[in-house]
């Protein structure tokens, strides 16, 4: 612990401390993909996300002298308490040197500041929540992440563990090879759903974004409802949502399935833009970087259309519509984006997450030629 101090953040020079302490971090790590500058800024400030408006958190900085050397934050999710019943804080955000001084003092400060708000256990890493990037890299670390999935160097996992921490959850990404078709039973599947008496899947009208992207997050927050750790975005999220995707989304691959005009189920995949940003990380997080990364970021993505590799984020189906031949509504989704994905040139894609106790879900992912290429671990222990 000698020379290593936990200070919370207060101000700018400890914010940029946060934000930028993963270029010195990663700078050796190959697979590692920057993040976009200003987007982390946005959702770390408290008046421009609208989490902050059921939530409450505070950020942390490890020093060693004037280095930074190691982050964390600890929150407290009250709509998740309230639907668990439970008083469970959360940590995430976290990142630091390989020396387990620096990582106990970071997850005792997080512990602590939870258990002084009335916690009994503390769970993570979360940034913030469980609809924000989750859990810790255990397998799968040579290999870049997809848009919106995490990365992490493999001994943070020990480091965490040391501190009396237990898996919570697992979560699995999983990886589809698009230059192969997905297995004939699946397309026999979804081709005999799609022949359902008032079965229509349209995509995403642009012109309208916002008011569709409310009938996707009402599917999927319904689908989800009973999903372990699952707590539903806010009007507010949904319409913060709605401005960061309206850029990057391509509407033949944003689906909404209706069954006689009816909302039934949703699938939405976007461009993998880590495809794009990784080749960035040697601007470093100036303020020139971050203007040639947006350029570059916009010239690949809608000029030179070179993404070829995609994200399936969402698909859900709403309870009512998952018996008769509607059982196979989600394959038939599956199958659609397949085809869509290979029409706009994508060779290779990420479905997930998903619970690695899901396995209805996990199931039918094996069944479309999906295979588990990265498993994320959520942590917890009592405080």
């Amino acid at each position: 612990m000698r020379g290593i101090e936990v200070r919370p953040v207060e101000g700018r020079r400890e914010l940029e401390a946060f934000a930028k302490l993963p270029w010195a971090l990663y700078q050796n790590d190959p697979a590692w993909v920057p993040p976009l500058l200003p987007e982390v800024y946005h959702h770390l400030d408290q008046k421009k996300n609208p989490w902050f408006e059921r939530a409450q958190a505070q950020l942390f900085v490890a020093w060693r002298g004037s280095k930074p050397v190691g982050r964390i934050s600890a929150q407290i999710d009250e709509e998740h308490n309230i639907r668990f019943e439970e008083k469970t804080g959360f940590f995430g955000f976290f990142e630091c040197e390989n020396e387990p001084a620096i990582a106990s003092a970071l997850l005792d400060t997080a512990s602590s500041w939870c258990r002084a708000k009335g916690m009994n256990k503390v769970r993570g890493p979360f940034n913030f929540s469980i609809n924000h990037v989750s859990g810790l890299l255990i397998d799968g670390f040579s290999t870049p992440p997809y848009l919106e999935m995490g990365h992490n160097p493999a001994y943070y996992v020990p480091l965490v563990e040391a501190n009396g921490f237990e898996k919570a959850m697992d979560l699995y990404a999983w990886y589809f090879d698009a230059t192969k078709p997905p297995p004939e039973l699946c397309v026999q599947i979804g081709d005999a759903v799609a022949q359902a008496p008032g079965l229509k899947v349209r995509e995403v009208n642009m012109k309208n974004f916002e008011s569709d992207l409310r009938i996707i997050m009402s599917v999927f927050n319904e689908a989800w409802s009973r999903n372990w750790g699952f707590v539903p975005l806010s009007d507010a999220e949904v319409h913060k949502a709605a401005k960061e995707l309206e850029m990057i989304i391509n509407p033949k691959l944003a689906l909404i399935a209706e069954v006689d005009g009816e909302p039934a189920a949703i699938a939405m995949t976007f461009p993998n833009l880590n495809e794009v940003l990784i080749k960035t990380r040697h601007y470093g997080p100036s303020k020139l970087g971050v203007a040639r990364t947006y350029a570059k970021l916009l010239w690949e993505l809608k000029v030179k259309k070179s993404v070829k590799s995609a994200r399936l984020m969402l698909l859900g189906v709403r309870p009512k519509f998952r018996g008769s031949i509607l059982g196979g509504l989600s394959v038939h989704l599956y199958v659609e984006s397949y085809r869509r994905g290979v029409e706009l040139g994508i060779r290779e894609a990420e479905c997930g997450w998903t619970l690695a106790t899901n396995d209805k879900i996990n199931n039918g992912i094996r069944m479309m030629g999906g295979e588990i290429y990265k498993t994320y671990r959520v942590f917890e222990k009592a405080i």
